[in-house]
């Protein structure tokens, strides 16, 4: 099926005052995305994955060598990367649900801890890249990183959170600041609700 780049689930100004600008997201979604659509639509059409489902694709390009991954892959892999974005972000603050405090507790000795490596991920991600909370098949989580597109359907993980580390991402509001980015994300950003719903 065609790549159709969603709605946003807010307005682009509804999350202004938690650090993420209009401007960011009218770049970020309005234009980045887009052309991770736009061209994704057109790399497939004609070809085998022309009509596949998006993780079908994902699975199906992806590549360990960064230098042998096609724009497929990196399309593809992008657009489904920012779709679960805008859905693990929104402009309501909610408290972590029990559930998955356990779980972070359990694998990281507390919220913190896990919130203090999540970050140092992000920061320390040469380049472009994403920083994801997964959930592994044995059903213990970590904090995991991946340059470019990549994300955690190439290893077989469930994505529970991802923050995306592109420039792109935060240099409207923080500049060359990603460790700010990065806090701001957790403590202002984060749709806790949806990230517990992914486990």
């Amino acid at each position: 099926m065609a790549f159709e780049l969603p709605d946003l689930p807010y307005a682009h100004d509804a999350l202004a005052q938690h650090g993420m600008s209009v401007e960011t997201l009218e770049y970020h979604h309005d234009l980045h995305h887009k052309a991770y659509v736009d061209n994704g639509n057109k790399l497939i059409a004609g070809t085998k994955w022309e009509g596949e489902a998006l993780e079908t694709i994902i699975k199906g390009t992806y590549t360990a060598d960064a230098v042998a991954q096609t724009g497929i892959f990196n399309n593809a892999s992008q657009h489904w990367n920012h779709m679960q974005f805008w859905e693990m972000i929104g402009p309501s603050k909610h408290g972590i649900p029990s559930e998955l405090e356990t779980l972070i507790n359990e694998n990281f000795g507390s919220v913190d801890a896990f919130k203090e490596e999540f970050s140092t991920a992000g920061a320390s991600q040469f380049g472009s890249g994403w920083c994801w909370l997964v959930k592994e098949s044995d059903g213990g989580l970590k904090v995991t990183k991946t340059e470019n597109g990549v994300n955690p359907l190439c290893f077989g993980q469930t994505a529970l959170l991802g923050c995306d580390v592109w420039e792109h991402s935060y240099y409207i509001d923080f500049r060359n600041k990603r460790p700010a980015y990065l806090s701001n994300f957790l403590e202002n950003l984060v749709n806790w609700e949806n990230v517990a719903s992914r486990l």
